[in-house]
């Protein structure tokens, strides 16, 4: 299994994640960066969490490891 890895601090706002998963994803209101929501990854399936990550345009998501089937 691997994991989401979520850098906020490489994050532009860009908001592609949020708007494909807002279920895992929402954006500092204050700044505009990412913030995960929490919870599992699970939730998408791998060609949803390979899609989101590279949607981000700015590498602020990746993912590392084996994706979930």
């Amino acid at each position: 299994m691997g994991e989401l890895l979520v850098d906020p601090d490489r994050c532009v706002g860009a908001g592609h994640c949020v708007r494909f998963a807002p279920e895992l994803f929402d954006q500092d209101p204050d700044v505009g960066v990412v913030v995960w929501r929490g919870g599992g990854a699970d939730r998408l399936d791998g060609d949803a969490l390979r899609e989101v990550a590279a949607l981000c345009p700015s590498g602020a998501l990746r993912w590392v490891g084996e994706l979930p089937s």
